[in-house]
């Protein structure tokens, strides 16, 4: 039997895609607000963007909210197997990965999308969280920024994890999506071969970052890391509120983007 393709390229054209992305923010304004933050902090090419990951609401959320950018998703390979999931995911450029033991091809096809200009999601913890706060970060969205000299944007999502109860019990809830400012762990082209200290180092960055732009009741594991602390008291200093719970709301329909 052939082996699958990798990469699969998505089915639909740029302008199917922006028609993509305008009935998933129809869909959920219908059940749901959105607050966009950050927007002016993603760069302009191939960009790494490393949500926390709550649930299955966070891919298509991140997705619409940045059009007219081209996007790559990269997906665990048990959702190749629902017609459902795979037809949703291969619209738009995807790559299919084992959570296990990623194959140097998905690699080699993630350094490919960057180097294309797309923005590749890559949910640093690897898999949707358990217990609805952070845990320990993967190697292997360092790995990538080192292999791609591509910048890596953290992205804060909150409140995903409570849509599903909410819709079924008929309330409006606030989703929020925060985009963190840019980190850079290689130039293009530099070929630096990161050690195993760099790698951990490097990822520890990145969790770090992520659950200082989260409530407390998100930052699970890295709550009380020190680096957290220090990235709080600096946004404290520099008078940024530090990053509140949001409650259920009845707001009325979907916000445009905000870089507040």
């Amino acid at each position: 039997m052939a082996q699958k393709p990798v990469f699969v390229r998505g089915r639909l054209s740029p302008r199917g895609v922006e028609h993509m992305r305008r009935l998933f923010r129809v869909l959920y304004g219908i059940f749901c607000r959105v607050e966009v933050r950050g927007l002016q902090n993603v760069p302009p090419g191939g960009v790494l963007m490393c949500p926390n990951h709550l649930s299955r609401f966070d891919p298509p959320l991140v997705f619409m909210v940045l059009p007219n950018r081209k996007s790559t998703v990269f997906n665990a390979d048990t959702y190749r197997r629902s017609l459902f999931f795979r037809t949703i995911m291969e619209m738009v450029d995807v790559i299919w990965v084992n959570r296990g033991a990623t194959s140097p091809s998905a690699i080699k096809a993630a350094i490919g999308a960057l180097k294309e200009g797309s923005l590749l999601g890559v949910a640093p913890e690897g898999t949707r969280s358990k217990t609805g706060a952070l845990q320990p970060g993967k190697t292997g969205v360092a790995y990538l920024g080192y292999a791609s000299g591509a910048p890596i944007v953290p992205i804060a999502i909150t409140n995903t994890d409570k849509l599903g109860k909410a819709i079924l019990s008929l309330r409006r809830i606030t989703l929020t999506v925060t985009f963190g400012e840019p980190m850079r762990l290689a130039q293009p082209g530099s070929r630096r071969r990161p050690t195993d200290e760099q790698l951990q180092a490097a990822t520890t960055e990145i969790m770090c970052r992520l659950a200082a732009m989260l409530p407390l009741e998100y930052r699970g594991v890295y709550a009380d890391h020190p680096r957290t602390q220090t990235l709080l008291a600096q946004a404290q200093a520099a008078g940024r509120p530090a990053p509140q719970a949001m409650t259920d709301g009845d707001g009325a329909a979907l916000r445009k983007p905000s870089d507040a």
